[in-house]
């Protein structure tokens, strides 16, 4: 296993409502290296919505966001 590997970064909201869900996302955004990448669970379908609007707003690129049962699940890279 190369020593380079990045971790991998999960942020699970599922549960948290949307504002509440960005604002948490956005503290773990803010954390990360330029390139990294963090992948986020939400059920709100709010913040399935808003979250990837948001990010893209900041500067973030986001990966359409895919439905997984009864949550979505966001990439974003930073």
């Amino acid at each position: 296993m190369p020593s380079e590997e990045k971790p991998k970064r999960e942020l699970d909201l599922r549960g948290v409502p949307c504002p509440l869900s960005w604002a948490k996302t956005k503290i773990r955004l803010e954390a990360l290296a330029k390139g990294d990448d963090l992948t986020v669970w939400v059920d709100d379908p709010k913040g399935a919505r808003d979250i990837p609007r948001a990010a893209e707003a900041e500067g973030y690129a986001v990966d359409e966001p895919t439905r997984e049962g009864d949550a979505w699940k966001l990439r974003i890279v930073a």
